[in-house]
């Protein structure tokens, strides 16, 4: 089984997939982010160091899920904090002209070597909730991140698992605190349960 939880930035993508993959004895394959040498300085000046970021974050991320295919390296279940083509959604908001068109074309050659998840989970959250929650955690770089970047980065996700063709669970984050409430979390589980297991038609995302 190959599992992915995924949503906009603060939305608790990771702590989901820790519990996820306790709950199925499954590796835990999480992001790198704070090791991204330049995300403090592209949150200070976004134009001057896009380029830069997308690239790191787009190539060490397939090196991260390429492991996934190759025999020996995983073994048995696995459960992501991110889906691959999250790096094209960010992208698309922070690259432009020539920039943009030398990462799609990167992104052509690789997207089409990594595995496809079971399922996808994607995590929904308002700006408002991702901003509080963003704050709460504490990172240093995030600390100005502001509410319409949130709003864009939301509606660009929308728009993304809106025709995502595979098979996506949609999860309103808002309703389910499965951090700090024990009913929640064992609530979204069962959730996730039962999609890993219905017989739906991919592209035929269901919504909790």
């Amino acid at each position: 089984m190959y599992l992915v939880v995924e949503g906009p930035i603060g939305v608790g993508k990771t702590s989901l997939a820790g519990r996820l993959a306790a709950r199925y004895g499954a590796e835990l394959n999480l992001e790198v982010v704070e090791e991204n040498p330049f995300l403090a300085h592209f949150y200070e000046a976004p134009e001057a160091y896009a380029f830069q970021v997308q690239v790191f974050f787009l190539l060490s991320r397939f090196k991260q899920l390429s492991a996934l295919a190759q025999p020996g390296l995983w073994s048995g279940n696995v459960v992501s904090d991110y889906l691959f083509d999250k790096d094209f959604i960010f992208a698309a908001m922070n690259l432009k002209d020539a920039e943009f068109a030398l990462y799609e074309d990167l992104y052509a050659h690789l997207s089409p070597r990594l595995p496809t998840p079971d399922l996808v989970v994607y995590l929904r959250a308002e700006p408002e909730l991702l901003l509080a929650r963003i704050e709460k955690r504490g990172r240093p770089f995030e600390r100005d991140m502001q509410a319409a970047y949130l709003r864009d980065l939301t509606a660009r996700y929308d728009e993304y698992f809106r025709t995502y063709p595979g098979r996506l669970l949609t999860v309103d984050a808002s309703r389910y605190d499965f951090v700090g409430n024990p009913q929640d979390e064992q609530a979204i589980l069962a959730c996730i349960e039962e999609a890993l297991h219905a017989d739906t038609v991919a592209g035929e995302g269901a919504a909790v």
